[in-house]
């Protein structure tokens, strides 16, 4: 692998549509609300980009650094472990990525809501900084949480709840309590996401002291964990149609009921963990198609 290729699988460009399904969402629901912000969501889209690419390049450091990408790993050989690019290299690509994705947060918070609003400049400077933090501490800096076990959390936290809600009080400047279902919903579709890749590395992470949930749980309750994060996120979502309802449209996520299930049964059936490699691609496309039936089906109620 030449070093342009190393950068490129550094980026894992393949993550992405999980970092934009949460954004969709939050657009989807501020279209159904008639709140839609063509510019504040192609910004709330290049800076969501910019987060994820910089959590990517933060995790592919951070794992090599503190050993758990090592010989023995199961997943892809990573940009640092394989030496291609240097630790030094990966980390001034990190600081690139973190200038980028601070510009476009504060053209974003500015187009939200001007100069003027200083307080709630000011608010979402600070939840955007926490997004950077998080990006960067999942796996690199002195105490990453992602090897206490709290990766799950802040997937769920920052891929849905902030993602959501986020984009859509950007647009709305306001909420409603029930929208916190379809972004909690976005969520554990996201740290499901997290689930197959702890799954995968479930022996090297272990080696390395890295305490995920599967590795806390062992690999059978882990996949019973799996079921129950896809149950639970279909269940949510489910319930924000019945206590927003005014149009069957509002259940078209129910066609992807049987990708979640086919989903979980392979993940539940498969122990080679690198058979998991597909699994783990399919379920952050599933996890999108998911969030985009259920957004869809907000506007065409």
């Amino acid at each position: 692998m030449d070093k342009r290729k190393a950068w490129l699988g550094a980026l894992r460009l393949r993550t992405l549509p999980l970092a934009l399904a949460c954004i969709m969402l939050g657009g989807f629901l501020a279209a159904a609300g008639g709140v839609l912000n063509w510019v504040v969501l192609v910004l709330c889209v290049i800076t969501a980009v910019f987060l994820q690419i910089l959590s990517n390049l933060a995790n592919d450091y951070g794992d090599s650094v503190h050993g758990a990408d090592h010989a023995e790993r199961e997943g892809p050989q990573r940009a640092v472990q394989s030496g291609i690019i240097t630790a030094q290299e990966m980390k001034r690509a990190m600081g690139l990525f973190t200038v980028l994705a601070a510009v476009s947060g504060l053209a974003l918070v500015i187009a939200a809501f001007g100069l003027g609003a200083l307080p709630l400049v000011l608010l979402f400077l600070l939840l955007g900084a926490a997004s950077i933090w998080a990006a960067v501490n999942y796996t690199a800096g002195k105490n990453p949480y992602g090897y206490a076990g709290l990766g799950d959390l802040f997937v769920f936290v920052f891929f849905g709840l902030v993602g959501v809600l986020g984009t859509y009080y950007l647009q709305a400047l306001s909420l409603q309590w029930t929208l916190l279902l379809p972004a909690a919903s976005a969520g554990l579709m996201a740290a499901a996401v997290l689930n197959v890749n702890n799954i995968r590395d479930i022996e090297s992470d272990a080696q390395a002291g890295k305490r995920t949930i599967p590795v806390r749980l062992g690999p059978v309750k882990a996949r019973l964990y799996h079921w129950l994060l896809l149950g639970v996120a279909f269940v949510l979502a489910g319930l924000y149609g019945v206590v927003t309802f005014h149009s069957v449209w509002q259940f078209l996520f129910v066609l992807a009921l049987p990708l979640l299930l086919w989903q979980g049964t392979a993940v539940t059936r498969t122990t080679d963990p690198l058979k998991l490699n597909p699994l783990l691609k399919q379920m952050v496309f599933i996890a999108l198609i998911f969030d985009f039936l259920l957004g869809l089906g907000q506007i065409l109620g």
